[in-house]
């Protein structure tokens, strides 16, 4: 057994270059809590609670490059966050089809690639896994 023993997902970090019009997107669009960060931190970043873990927006001058790379939010209802999101114009991207679950993409002003995610049934890799490991 490995001496790591990882419990969760602790945090997720991306890459802002404006704090009001990601503090705008990430709290007002896509209604997450923003919360203190730690009071030893001299940067500018903003932290953001999900449940258990966080997303923290660090302030850089230039954004990630775009990317698949993403993080996922899980959501209650998919559909009422796609029209939430439509009526906003926010555009969304469809993407590949997982089994019992719907989902697709939004970017936010940076360009970091967001999953929105329900699963409507819990993930079976026997019943809807590839039959191999890559």
């Amino acid at each position: 057994m490995s001496g790591i023993q990882a419990t969760q997902l602790d945090h997720v970090s991306v890459l802002i270059t404006d704090v009001e019009r990601s503090r705008q997107f990430y709290r007002d669009v896509l209604g997450l809590k923003e919360i203190a960060k730690p009071r030893t931190f001299t940067f500018v970043a903003l932290w953001f609670e999900l449940g258990n873990q966080q997303l923290h927006l660090l302030l850089k001058s230039q954004p990630d490059s775009r990317s698949p790379r993403h993080f996922a939010l899980r959501v209650a209802d998919v559909q009422a966050a796609r029209a939430t999101l439509r009526d906003r114009g926010i555009p969304l991207e469809e993407t590949t089809l997982i089994p019992g679950c719907d989902r697709f993409f939004v970017y936010d002003p940076d360009g970091n690639r967001i999953e929105v995610i329900q699963w409507l049934e819990p993930y079976d890799p026997q019943k809807s896994g590839a039959v191999k490991l890559d």
